[in-house]
């Protein structure tokens, strides 16, 4: 595996400016305001030599952005020898619904094949990647475990190694870097949105999670894929970063990125968290609730049949949360989670759903358990704690900032 910490003088300069005012941004949030952050994608000169006369597969979405510019767009007219896309979870262009099924298609603004990892198949075949010298990944994660990036990177690290392909990371900023917490993955609950013992906060870069995978035998049969990260410049775990392209339909700006830890939770419960609606991942609501805050879940663009659609949902607004006392709260929020449990049980109204996803997302059942129980955030809190130090340790190996 190789790491590129130093490069040449000429490098890209990143545009992407935390939008403070549209956001609500705290100045005095505990970590560090860094405008000048610098991603892998835009420090081309790192990997250009890497690319120039081989057959290139790009794993990239609409995140994957040089300069406002997309990747695919920058090495086209660099020269290099793009052959296909690989679009993860949203697609390409990032307009598809969560979960819902991406189909093969071609791009019509550079005629290059789009081939889906979230269709009929989650992992680059032999004849996908016969053609290919090397696979090049650039998406912009966000550091929770059940967001099915670091799940695609998987599956390409696995077929990169199958195939003996290397494959080249480059790396992202992760706005939720600046904390780990959660429950960690039981193995009897593995999935797709959840592949990995790691907590549900893990606090690495997309990149660094890459060598953790590599490094800690996750692949089948432990082999090791032949990895280069490209990392970021003027970058720490603690450095605020407004992500410029919004990474999926339903988490529109930072406040959004910032919740979403401690909020997805509920979409293992009959609650709406505001699908179909502006203020996605923002509100919490359900028909049956009583408040002065309501809300309205309708089609729109990644939600084309949201829960409850249609239905007037009561419950509380998030929006007005500043994203800076959420990081300095530096955990995740369980009290909204416990909160309308009580509510809906107070109501003689179902909370969790049947199919117990709650189980997935928590990465096991015992967090649903315990909410059942009557238990306290402290008391649940505290049961993560001898897993989360045990990870830190496997952690602090892989780390690049």
């Amino acid at each position: 595996m190789q790491v590129w910490f130093y490069g040449f003088i000429f490098v890209f300069f990143s545009t992407c400016q935390p939008e403070k005012e549209r956001i609500g941004f705290e100045s005095n949030v505990a970590v560090q305001d860094s405008t000048n952050i610098i991603t892998g994608a835009e420090r081309v000169a790192l990997y250009l030599p890497q690319l120039k006369g081989k057959k290139v597969a790009l794993v990239v979405n609409q995140t994957s952005v040089v300069k406002n510019k997309h990747l695919v767009d920058t090495l086209l007219k660099l020269g290099i020898d793009v052959k296909v896309v690989f679009a993860p979870e949203h697609g390409f262009r990032g307009k598809a619904d969560a979960g819902e099924k991406v189909d093969d298609t071609k791009d019509t603004k550079t005629g290059l094949p789009i081939m889906s990892l979230y269709g009929k198949k989650k992992k680059p075949t032999a004849d996908d990647l016969k053609e290919i010298d090397v696979v090049v990944f650039d998406i912009q994660d966000v550091g929770v475990r059940f967001y099915t990036y670091i799940s695609t990177l998987h599956y390409i690290m696995e077929a990169c190694a199958e195939h003996k392909k290397p494959l080249i990371v480059l790396d992202r900023p992760n706005p939720n870097a600046y904390f780990i917490d959660g429950p960690m993955l039981d193995p009897a609950f593995k999935s797709f949105i959840g592949m990995h013992p790691v907590p549900v906060v893990y606090g690495m870069t997309i990149g660094e999670y890459g060598q953790m995978i590599n490094g800690e035998g996750w692949l089948p049969n432990q082999i090791k894929c032949e990895l280069t990260v490209i990392p970021c410049k003027n970058y720490t775990h603690d450095s605020y970063y407004s992500l410029p392209v919004k990474p999926s339909p339903n988490l529109p700006n930072d406040r959004s990125i910032l919740l979403y830890p401690s909020v997805c939770f509920f979409e293992g419960t009959t609650l709406s968290l505001g699908r179909g609606t502006d203020k996605q991942f923002q509100v919490i609501g359900h028909p049956k609730l009583n408040s002065d805050f309501s809300f309205t879940p309708m089609p729109n663009e990644g939600a084309k049949d949201p829960l409850l659609n249609g239905q007037k949902c009561y419950g509380k607004d998030l929006s007005n949360v500043t994203t800076g006392s959420i990081i300095n709260a530096k955990k995740i929020n369980l009290s909204y989670l416990i909160d309308y449990h009580k509510k809906m049980n107070s109501l003689g109204e179902k909370y969790f759903l049947d199919n117990l996803f709650m189980d997935k997302l928590a990465g096991t059942d015992t967090l649903r358990k315990q909410i059942e129980a009557g238990k306290t955030e402290d008391e649940i809190r505290k049961s993560w704690q001898q897993g989360l130090d045990a990870f830190k340790k496997v952690r602090s190996k892989y780390l690049l900032y």
